[in-house]
């Protein structure tokens, strides 16, 4: 049995009922086969990848807190710290009722090769807690924030572990979560990212993952002889990814034509009104149903159904596995030339195979959706330098850190004979990096 296959068999066999994970692991390990071959015996010795699919550490805690009936609740609170080769541990925290210790280690093991594609100096971390913070006040979300913290501030700092948001954590919760870390340790340190501009915070990070994603998707389309103007595209979510991606591809010359939530999705002939959108979503907190109501031209749909609407290009913003085979047929009848991910893994894996097998481009989260991370990077910059960065040299560097993202995707696709295969580009360019940097520290 070869290396890879024995290492995939003690992935699963350690970490039963865990298909997220699994899942991350086995899309990997296929990618990075041709690599793992060339130094087998050498990784082999090493452990290399045992140490690389194993964290190195992984936090469980509850989070007992109190609701605004004076019902004391408890949630699971999780932080996986999984590879520090490169840098301090960067990743988000996801607060949402399907978390699960499973979907943490599938998010904080992608992370590693995300943020080692930035050129940054970060290591991967995930965590979160199964807390829904919809439906509930914010005095009930402040006092979660305050709980998860009073245990989470033991295991992260400047330079050691720098969380910032993902599903379910935006601006508010980055807030409470940075005001309790500062009464608990005294320090006024860039320990979170995703802050407020007012306690230092950058300009352009809200905007950052989904303008990320459009810059990457323009750049490999330009690579193949494409111009992303004049095409319609469907996008899935409407949260900060989904929102920004239609945005800026919208200013590129596109026509985004959908947008969704967890109950329905919208069809807008018109484009997707970016700005009724954010006071939907951002603003008013509400349903994609009081998009409708303010575009009466527009079709709202329940449940699922945004990948039947006929797009040059499909951006699935929202969720994990949200991109299914059935999916992914669909799209090819309609003419899709082109599948981007904006989420973490939001294609399953018989959908990727089928989208690569019929010719469709496709770019994987890992290096399409990198945009956050490294301006979260750039935001910790700037709190160590104590300055502040204009929009225009933030999103100019996010820019340059896409541009050159899809370039090293493309050529170690090249190098390793699988040119177009922009998933093993970006698992092979990320693996190699963080490869050399664990041999260079040792055995540790």
């Amino acid at each position: 049995m070869s290396y890879v296959d024995e290492v995939l068999e003690r992935v699963i066999a350690q970490n039963p009922a865990q298909p997220e994970f699994h899942q991350a692991v086995r899309e990997f390990l296929s990618t990075v086969r041709p690599v793992i071959e060339e130094n087998e015996e050498e990784y082999r010795r090493d452990a290399l990848l045992e140490r690389l699919t194993t964290p190195e550490r992984q936090i469980l805690f509850r989070v007992p807190w109190i609701d605004d009936n004076g019902q004391v609740q408890v949630n699971n609170g999780y932080r996986v710290q999984f590879n520090s080769a490169i840098g301090p541990y960067k990743g988000g925290l996801r607060f949402h009722p399907s978390v699960n210790i499973s979907i943490i280690k599938f998010l904080g093991f992608e992370q590693i090769f995300k943020n080692s594609l930035t050129g940054l100096p970060i290591g991967g971390g995930k965590g979160g807690a199964d807390f829904d913070p919809k439906g509930k006040s914010d005095r009930e979300v402040m006092r979660f924030c305050q709980a998860f913290m009073q245990e989470l501030y033991r295991h992260i700092g400047p330079d050691v572990d720098v969380p910032a948001g993902d599903i379910g954590v935006g601006g508010r919760e980055i807030g409470y979560l940075f005001g309790e870390y500062k009464k608990l340790t005294g320090h006024y340190e860039g320990v979170l990212t995703g802050k407020g501009l007012s306690y230092g915070g950058s300009l352009a990070r809200t905007q950052a993952t989904g303008y990320g994603l459009v810059y990457f998707a323009d750049e490999m389309l330009k690579a193949n002889g494409i111009d992303i103007k004049g095409k319609t595209i469907d996008v899935s979510g409407a949260g900060n990814v989904a929102t920004y991606a239609i945005e800026k591809a919208e200013q590129l010359g596109a026509n985004v034509v959908t947008c969704s939530d967890s109950t329905g999705w919208i069809y807008d002939p018109d484009g997707i009104d970016v700005a009724l959108l954010k006071d939907v979503k951002e603003v008013r907190r509400a349903r994609l149903t009081e998009y409708k109501a303010a575009k009466p031209n527009a079709v709202y749909h329940e449940g699922r159904g945004v990948w039947t609407q006929k797009c040059d290009i499909a951006m699935p913003c929202a969720t994990q596995n949200e991109l299914n085979l059935d999916d992914a047929k669909t799209l090819k009848g309609n003419g899709c030339i082109a599948v981007c991910e904006g989420a973490n893994m939001p294609t399953t894996l018989e959908a990727t195979k089928f989208i690569q097998e019929n010719g469709i481009f496709f770019t994987p989260g890992k290096a399409s959706n990198a945009g956050g991370v490294a301006t979260s990077a750039l935001e910790m910059s700037q709190n160590s330098e104590r300055l502040s960065w204009s929009f225009e040299e933030v999103d100019n560097k996010l820019h340059d850190i896409m541009v050159n993202i899809f370039h090293n995707v493309d050529a170690a696709a090249k190098k390793y004979g699988e040119e177009g295969n922009y998933i093993a580009g970006a698992n092979i360019a990320g693996f190699l990096k963080v490869a050399d940097a664990m041999k260079a520290q040792g055995i540790v």
